[in-house]
């Protein structure tokens, strides 16, 4: 076929913080290897853009969460929903995929919703846990939800919303496959000498809560520990931030934010301490003994809890059904509370044992199924999901370029 006959479809991609840059990185890989015509606009980080995508705006200025963490950002978080809205009403693209993000993606579907174009959501919002009532809007806003967690498939379909469980994309990341020995060399830190790792999150307005009970922490933990090497895995989009926060602490820390450098870190570390969230199934990929340190805002926490209905913060305690790592949340999230999580962790070899055999039960349901993936990953189950609906509204409506 003549190039000249060939229209390029666009898609029009939304990431909204670190975790869903990742993933649309992966889905642009995975797309481009299907349909290597493929033209991908919108918004996202650093890795997407690495990949061709021309961001409206940064993405980092979305990146915020939390009740009242987000009331200061209202005015600019406005400005840039419609942007984005605007954009996507220029464009006419042939799909749309958001990515993760709910507190914006949701709001930018619903004012879509009169443009006809086929949308999915990929990442499940967890309203299982929180406003379960949301979801009954869910079903006008997308024409399919990409899940990553297979329990989501029965409970968005009993609620009426088409779903695919596509796997988790954490199996791909690499967090299992760094070098322990390359990072003690490449950071001179001896043999012996503990190495844990501290994950204060990827959003400028969470990083702020953990980050003095971390520095806190550190000074107890020393006094047991003398030789603690304490490692922060950063996203790029906080690192300045941290890095004039750690400044003062009693035992400096080394600050890593090449992925390389995290995996290897993983693999020399004892024990870890982290935010909720994907890190803990990364840690877990990787076998890191783990306990979840997590703070917000007393008026959000107070707000929270009387909305959440599940047990468990962490994901991997909720996977497996039962506290797997230890949640010290709010109240419980000191610094002598994290000294002693940490210090347990790292000279008990039981408790790392039996974390590590948790961990690959929970890695065991994250797999995507044959029927999408095809032996592949994740991001392959993904992709294969987004051509299918793109190829059955291809049929039926005008293919158009993107401006």
């Amino acid at each position: 076929m003549p190039h000249s006959a060939i229209t390029p479809r666009v898609i029009w991609l939304l990431a909204g913080e670190a975790s869903g840059d990742v993933l649309g990185a992966h889905l642009m890989q995975a797309l481009h290897a299907r349909d290597p015509h493929l033209i991908f606009v919108g918004i996202g980080g650093p890795r997407m853009e690495a990949l061709g995508l021309a961001s409206l705006f940064p993405m980092r200025d979305l990146a915020v969460m939390g009740l009242v963490e987000v009331l200061p950002r209202i005015r600019q978080l406005s400005q840039r929903l419609n942007e984005a809205v605007n954009d996507v009403v220029l464009r006419q693209p042939d799909m749309i995929v958001t990515i993760d993000s709910p507190g914006f993606a949701l709001r930018f579907l619903k004012r879509l919703r009169h443009v006809t174009v086929p949308k999915i959501h990929y990442v499940g919002p967890q309203v299982w846990a929180w406003h379960e009532k949301r979801v009954h809007s869910f079903p006008e806003l997308w024409d399919r939800l990409l899940c990553l967690l297979p329990f989501e498939v029965d409970w968005f379909g009993e609620r009426g919303v088409a779903v695919d469980f596509v796997g988790h994309p954490v199996l791909q990341s690499g967090a299992d496959q760094g070098d322990a020995r390359r990072f003690r060399l490449r950071h001179g830190i001896e043999d012996d000498a503990p190495i844990l790792i501290l994950m204060p999150g990827s959003r400028r307005s969470e990083v702020p809560r953990l980050l003095p009970v971390y520095g806190k922490m550190l000074a107890l933990l020393q006094e047991k520990l003398p030789g603690i090497v304490p490692v922060l895995p950063l996203s790029p989009l906080v690192a300045q931030t941290v890095r004039a926060a750690v400044a003062r602490w009693p035992v400096k820390p080394i600050i890593v934010t090449e992925l390389h450098d995290k995996h290897d870190a993983f693999a020399a570390a004892g024990a870890a301490l982290t935010k909720s969230g994907t890190s803990t199934l990364e840690l877990a990929l990787a076998h890191v003994p783990m306990a979840v340190a997590y703070r917000v805002n007393p008026l959000t926490a107070f707000m929270a809890r009387r909305m959440i209905k599940v047990k468990y913060v962490a994901m991997v305690n909720l996977l497996a059904g039962r506290e797997v790592v230890p949640e010290l949340l709010q109240e419980r999230c000191t610094p002598r509370e994290l000294a002693d999580a940490s210090y347990a962790l790292l000279t008990d070899p039981s408790l790392g044992t039996s974390q590590r055999a948790a961990f690959d039960e929970v890695m065991a349901q994250l797999r995507p199924p044959e029927s999408l993936a095809h032996n592949g990953t994740p991001s392959d189950a993904a992709a294969e999901a987004v051509l299918r609906i793109l190829n059955e509204r291809s049929s039926s409506r005008p293919t158009e370029a993107g401006g």
